[in-house]
């Protein structure tokens, strides 16, 4: 079976990918930038189409031959009007699709059973109408929080129990969700395909609890052993809200915002029989947090949320940004000797996340504080897997352009808030370490800022290329 499936780089899509093609099923991966998708990971059966679905003669010539279409985007934390981004890439994709040979459209939205919705279910519910408008048959599996290593859920819950033994919130902590395990989801994507009695029909898909969103930070503390004390401030406005969610946890003001206006509603499931039809166990909240943990206990993470892309790479294709420009910059290059290469290069490949920068990471970290300050996404994304890194892949305030452990080098695209652009290369070449941090200035503003670090340029990567090297 021939299988479309877009948001392959998303977290969802990453997790879907291997399971299609552990089922015998060609799969043709729809997505904005191909350097983005690492094809080597997936071996056989898998086939990269680029296009942007916000332009419709870039879907023109997909393929026709496809059995089956997924649509697992959105926009929800870009900038802008994101609604009308939305309605955008449906259409153009409903179009794309009814020129193709699919016999199914499979969307994954979220649960919108209240009357009163926030501008992000609207979204989602806008979607689901425009691709419903199609000739090819839709089946939209509504969730709600889905909890899973790597996902937003999650990673906000757990930046929330692990960093605050207090915490003073909002009222909406006392909102009702249905959280709904990530191999859940998985089992029910994977599960409808090609099943005409869906044909035409929408399910919730949730877990079997039922819980307020206070009760999901207690039960997440309760199985990291923590003791945590939960205050509720019913004055708390939704801009605080954001603002408090923005700056505790790794996610984006924008997001944030989104997110609190989201939580005030209720997400709780209308029951229907689509898991005892596909034979799916739901699997409880405090199982799947214990799921989640052993995925990342064993560096077996496979997507996480925070590898969308930040602000700045949005602007364009990583691709653009692998090219470091050479004129017109500023530049901090070192070089060391080093014993042993190997070695060398793993600690390249190992930076950041909670390993840190290797010197001076107090320095890093007020970095980040700055960054957070001024609306940026500071440290706090750290990185998905400690073991491995990736083109495209967030890693704390930079972005992976290039990453090739045989050829020993890593290209970092910064996502702090700059005026101008910022680059930081490391290489391995004939017993020698290549570091290279590179900036290019936006106006008077971007050369007084290069002027005013240097100093600190100087002490933090002499420090870190000394630790590198050995």
């Amino acid at each position: 079976m021939k299988i479309l499936l877009t948001g392959a780089t998303g977290y969802i899509g990453q997790r879907l990918l291997p399971v299609l093609l552990e089922s015998g099923h060609q799969v043709v991966c729809l997505v904005r930038d191909a350097k983005r998708f690492d094809i080597q990971r997936y071996g056989e059966g898998v086939e990269v189409w680029e296009a942007d679905l916000l332009t419709h003669d870039s879907l023109k010539d997909i393929p026709r031959d496809i059995d089956v279409a997924y649509y697992l985007v959105h926009s929800m934390s870009a900038v802008g009007d994101f609604m009308a981004r939305e309605e955008l890439s449906a259409t153009n994709f409903k179009k794309a699709v009814a020129a193709t040979a699919a016999k199914q459209v499979i969307y994954l939205t979220g649960i919108a059973n209240q009357e009163d919705l926030s501008p992000h279910l609207l979204s989602r519910r806008r979607v689901e109408e425009i691709l419903s408008s199609g000739p090819v048959p839709l089946t939209a599996l509504r969730a709600g929080i889905i909890v899973g290593s790597g996902s937003a859920s999650f990673e906000i819950i757990r930046d929330l129990v692990e960093k605050l033994p207090v915490m003073i919130a909002p009222k909406w902590l006392m909102t009702r969700c249905q959280p709904v395990a990530i191999r859940n989801v998985i089992e029910f994507l994977s599960g409808v395909m090609l099943k005409p009695w869906a044909f035409g029909k929408h399910y919730d898909i949730y877990g079997p609890d039922v819980l307020t969103y206070k009760q999901m930070l207690e039960q997440f503390a309760h199985e990291r052993g923590l003791t945590r004390h939960i205050i509720t401030l019913p004055v708390m406005t939704p801009r605080l809200s954001s603002y408090w969610l923005y700056f505790v946890t790794s996610t984006s003001y924008t997001l944030a915002s989104h997110l609190v206006d989201s939580m005030k509603i209720e997400v709780v499931a209308h029951e229907n029989d689509l898991g005892s039809r596909l034979g799916i166990t739901p699997i409880h909240y405090r199982e799947a947090i214990r799921m989640a943990f052993d995925k990342i206990e064993q560096n077996m993470v496979l997507s996480s949320w925070k590898d969308a892309m930040g602000s700045r790479a949005a602007a364009g294709r990583l691709s653009e940004h692998v090219v470091v420009p050479e004129y017109g910059v500023f530049t901090d290059s070192k070089k060391l000797a080093t014993k042993d290469p190997e070695k060398a290069a793993e600690r390249i490949f190992a930076i950041g996340g909670h390993r840190g920068w290797y010197y001076a990471d107090w320095l890093w970290s007020f970095r980040g504080f700055l960054d957070k300050l001024f609306g940026g996404v500071g440290l706090k994304r750290g990185r998905k897997n400690a073991a491995t890194i990736n083109a495209g892949e967030s890693l704390d305030f930079w972005r992976v352009i290039y990453a090739d452990r045989k050829e020993k080098r890593l290209l970092l695209y910064a996502e702090m808030r700059l005026p101008g652009e910022a680059w930081l290369e490391f290489s391995v070449k004939d017993n020698m370490v290549y570091q290279t941090a590179t900036f290019r200035p936006l106006g008077l503003g971007g050369r007084l800022y290069w002027y005013s670090v240097l100093p600190f340029h100087w002490f933090i990567f002499k420090g870190m290329i000394k630790k590198i090297a050995g």
